[in-house]
């Protein structure tokens, strides 16, 4: 029989095209969010190909994360040190659909981040290989309950269970210190037992943290009991019977709540003494606020007057993604062993689960002494409260990061990526394990250092913070260089040494002085348009390339774009002008096809700088128009052109065999890792090939002759007349 009280929601969001990962801006990322009392959710994964039968079916890794984007790392590269990482929940699919389920979601932002493997050395030319497209697009498909019954504490709540389960949720108020769920008077069709299934709490990934109850005993042993429940929301509880679909289960839910009065400090006393003085715990604390007295009428004050220290935090936006956290008194928080003091990080706006939260801790070292230890414990939606009882900073539903300082290490560093949308509490308390007795009159500064940033240290030396979007979320994420890899760029396991980059830096910029062997050419063959655009190319190519460099051998004298736009410009045409120069066409004729083909090269780049052919189509033009211009002379003079075999041997064959070298290297030898070696190679093939393939001078026209007519005054060169027929 179909439940009444569930409904169905579809979410969906725009597909995007995967790319093969090298990091973390190479996967796609999706921002869902899942609507409170969600008891089933739903992930439909579609994945779609484009680009022909000579696209390979492969791999994609679709990782799921609840509050933050994934943090995953498919290079199996080092964290810095001091991050806590925990292990990502994914899966692996082909071109083909798959599915995930999940119970009990935990409602608020969920990402799906997506991508292909691991990406090739190989640098590939655009034009020359299939270019193939990888779709993927998650769907969301949620089911939510729209009759929730509310359990009040203290006040028991009757359940009859027959098939269909009950779903309950509580509200947890802040500064509750426990929560005991219990189930009273339980009845199967008036018999004692209690066959119920009690989930409690809300699933989240990728670690999940849900309590399981199973009663099949006596009823009055059926309770479950959660330290450090997550403050100010509600808690999910779902009852299901385990007596069979015609059998009729009868029982009373109970909640309690233990509240936790908190010790607040008081600011205004502190700003009122002197900046030399130190704090003092009995002067600079007050009693808990009116508001926090009153949690309920029906909550019990249990462990004492009070629980925990709470000092103030104020935070700062700096930027985006970018937030500093620092105690409203701008003093040192004072730690003792009566009870935690505890500090809460606002970072629950949706928008600073995009970068990394970084927490440094520092003791006096006149104030700690040798069997005395200050515990740590960060956690998500509530504080670790119980150091007297345990050590291991887990509360009811989160596993907290733990940090100790004592006398051998003053100083403790946390590193938390992409942090879970949510308040995040730092406790702190003074713990004796040996002498309990020493930390009764013990106290200890502790320096806190609390910071929200894009990237840790900006990426470090090797490496740029990118702020990435997906629609109007941001988050950010470091592309590293030379060499170097990890989550901030601090992997060296395959880095350039400094010697490396420089010798990279030489081969790729002085390879370019192969262009004066060219250009002397053309100045002595009276080419002087030719020698211009060979210089122009060999300048930009060098600068364009010293400015190239991911390592310290950088110099940049123009926009970085720019430089690469004029250095793809210039080697287009120069090939362009070399094969013009060869077909020997009439001067007007030359310089206009000249001014055209630069034209079309300026275009074809402007729409798509790495496409092969918007290089290659007009040099093929060019090409075609050689061949004819030859193919006329030979069919006009009826023998080959050029005529001379020594011009076929030692000049058109050498540089013919050059260019297609050059080609072949460009095209299909390139990695990363030897790019510096075969580029350089093919700026010298390039340059090569240009003065093997340059026409001879004209007969009439003596050597360097251009130059030599500077000192005229009235003209440059000489008109004269040009024949068709002129042999070379």
């Amino acid at each position: 029989m179909k439940d009444i009280r569930l409904v169905s929601e579809q979410f969906s969001q725009a597909p995007q095209k995967l790319s093969f990962y090298s990091w973390y801006g190479s996967a796609r990322l999706f921002h869902f969010r899942v609507p409170p009392d969600t008891v089933l959710l739903h992930w439909l994964l579609q994945v779609s190909q484009s680009g022909g039968p000579m696209c390979s079916n492969v791999e994609i890794t679709v990782y799921f994360r609840y509050g933050a984007p994934p943090v995953i790392n498919p290079l199996g590269t080092s964290f810095p040190a001091n991050t806590s990482v925990q292990p990502s929940f994914f899966v692996k699919m082909l071109q083909s659909n798959a599915s995930i389920n999940i119970s009990h979601p935990a409602p608020g932002d969920w990402f799906v981040a997506a991508h292909l493997p691991p990406s090739s050395q190989k640098i590939e030319v655009k034009g020359f290989v299939p270019t193939c497209a990888y779709i993927f697009q998650p769907d969301m498909l949620v089911m939510r309950v729209v009759e929730v019954s509310i359990l009040e504490p203290n006040v028991p709540l009757p359940q009859t269970l027959l098939s269909h389960p009950s779903y309950l949720k509580i509200f947890v108020p802040e500064y509750t210190q426990e929560l005991r769920l219990e189930l009273q008077g339980c009845a199967s069709n008036g018999s004692l037992g209690c066959p119920v299934h009690l989930t409690v709490g809300s699933a989240t990934l990728p670690s999940n943290f849900q309590k399981v109850l199973t009663c099949t005993g006596p009823a009055w042993v059926c309770h479950l009991l959660l330290p450090s429940p997550p403050w100010d929301r509600w808690l999910q509880v779902t009852a299901k019977s385990l007596a069979g679909p015609h059998v009729s289960v009868a029982f009373s839910a109970v909640v309690t709540l233990t509240a936790c009065r908190p010790w607040i400090v008081n600011f205004k006393q502190l700003l009122q003494s002197s900046p030399n003085q130190s704090c003092n715990a009995s002067t600079g604390l007050l009693s808990p606020s009116p508001g926090y007295q009153d949690l309920g009428r029906n909550i019990r004050v249990g462990g004492g007057p009070f629980c925990l220290v709470n000092y103030q935090v104020m935070r700062e936006d700096m930027d985006v993604v970018s937030v500093h956290f620092r105690p409203m008194d701008r003093v040192s928080v004072l730690v003792h062993s009566g009870m935690p003091s505890v500090m809460r990080l606002y970072l629950n706006t949706g928008m600073d689960s995009g970068g990394s939260l970084t927490i440094s801790l520092w003791a006096n070292k006149s104030m700690i002494s040798n069997n005395t230890l200050v515990m740590v414990c960060v956690n998500a939606a509530s504080p670790f409260l119980l150091f007297n009882t345990s050590l291991n900073c887990t509360t009811a539903f989160f596993q907290g990061y733990s940090l100790s300082l004592s006398t051998s290490s003053r100083k403790a560093k946390l590193i938390i990526p992409y942090p879970e949308t949510d308040n995040w509490y730092l406790s702190l308390q003074l713990v004796c394990p040996q002498s309990p007795e020493e930390c009764e009159k013990a106290k200890v500064l502790i320096e806190t250092t609390l910071y929200l940033v894009p990237c840790l240290d900006d990426c470090g030396p090797y490496g740029q913070c990118i702020l990435l979007r997906r629609h109007g979320y941001l988050y950010a994420g470091c592309s590293c260089k030379a060499g170097w890899r990890g989550w901030s760029c601090t992997d060296n396991s395959t880095a350039q040494s400094t010697a490396q980059q420089r010798m990279a830096t030489l081969l790729l910029t002085l390879s370019n002085l192969m262009f004066l062997a060219p250009i002397t050419l053309s100045v002595y063959r009276c080419l002087l348009v030719e020698a211009s655009i060979y210089a122009y190319t060999m300048f930009f190519s060098t600068f364009y390339h010293a400015c190239d460099q991911p390592g310290e051998a950088v110099l940049c004298i123009l926009n970085y774009d720019t430089l690469q736009y004029c250095d793809f410009l210039g080697s287009g045409v120069s090939i362009w002008v070399t094969i013009l120069c060869m077909a020997r066409l009439k001067a007007a004729l030359k310089y206009v096809l000249l001014l055209l083909g630069t034209l079309v090269f300026a275009m074809s780049l402007q729409l798509d700088r790495r496409g092969a052919w918007n290089m290659m189509g007009p040099c093929l033009f060019a090409f075609v128009i050689m061949v004819t211009m030859w193919v006329y002379r030979c069919g006009h003079r009826r023998h080959c052109y050029p005529t001379s075999w020594q011009r076929w041997v030692f000049y058109l064959l050498p540089g013919i065999s050059m260019a297609a070298l050059a080609i072949t290297i460009y095209t299909s030898m390139m990695t990363s890792d030897n790019y510096y070696y075969t580029h350089s190679i093919w700026h010298m093939l390039l340059a090569g090939s240009a003065a093997f393939l340059l026409p001879p001078r004209d007969k009439h026209v003596e050597p360097w002759a251009c130059s030599q007519k500077f000192t005229c005054h009235y003209q440059i060169c000489k008109n004269h007349r040009e024949e068709l027929y002129t042999v070379t």
